[in-house]
């Protein structure tokens, strides 16, 4: 019972955060996945299949495009889930951090290395048997907002996450997997509405691809860094504090 109080409390709390910073949350959300969306669809709909893939300079243009496209979506995720981090918890007299000022913080090649191995080790766990990819889910889905919130590199940020979730492994369970569980599920809804409604066109399959980012991403974000801050609290009786309801975001 103490449990589902606690983890009442949580969503509670998540509820309130999203609704206080949902302007800086989701016009962050916008100027990021909106352009790399339309990268990620021109991809899609590329005709690669009829390419003439003889030619070793069409296949490594195919090649090359693929990996940029696949960085740079990786790093609008990475700088989405460091910017949240980064603006929920660092003071800035009250309002969100400047774009600029939270691009300067983020510690990218970190935040990187974490996403990459972090889905890998969830993937193959999944793979597996189930329960071990649930299982790394959970005690490793706290490295990227430790990455941000206390500086730690990628070894000490997994660690870290680890130590933070002993002996609270269910209640982490409770908030994370179900907000990525329902979060994913209305954002896919929110894609198929968009395709019933204009298609599968190019402009449908990029407006689909930015509504799902924008709706799902930023509440999963939400959630890791408040549960990050509830943790880091419990266990050191202390820790970095929630920054007051930005009234706007700056450029």
């Amino acid at each position: 019972m103490a449990r589902l109080r606690k983890v009442g409390s949580i969503y509670a709390q998540i509820g309130r955060t999203y609704r206080a910073w949902a302007p800086s949350l989701l016009l962050l959300a916008v100027i990021v996945f909106v352009p790399l969306s339309l990268l990620d669809t021109i991809m899609i709909h590329a005709e690669i299949g009829s390419l003439d893939f003889d030619s070793n300079f069409e296949l490594l243009a195919v090649v090359g495009a693929t990996a940029v496209i696949t960085v740079v979506a990786l790093l609008g995720e990475v700088f989405y889930s460091g910017a949240v981090a980064v603006s929920l918890t660092h003071p800035h007299h009250g309002q969100a951090p400047p774009l600029r000022e939270i691009a300067g913080r983020l510690r990218y090649g970190r935040l990187i290395a974490i996403d990459l191995i972090y889905g890998v080790v969830v993937a193959i766990g999944l793979l597996l048997l189930v329960a071990p990819g649930v299982a790394a889910f959970v005690w490793l889905a706290l490295a990227g907002p430790i990455v941000e919130i206390e500086g730690r590199g990628v070894r000490a940020a997994f660690a870290r996450s680890f130590q933070l979730i002993r002996g609270h492994f269910w209640t982490a369970l409770l908030v994370l997997a179900p907000v990525e569980v329902v979060g994913d599920g209305v954002a896919r809804l929110a894609a198929t509405l968009v395709h019933d409604l204009l298609g599968e066109a190019l402009l449908a399959t990029w407006i689909a691809e930015s509504v799902a980012q924008i709706v799902f991403i930023p509440i999963f974000a939400v959630a890791a860094v408040l549960l990050t801050l509830e943790l880091i609290a419990e266990k050191d009786d202390d820790g970095p504090r929630l920054n007051p309801s930005p009234t706007k975001i700056a450029a």
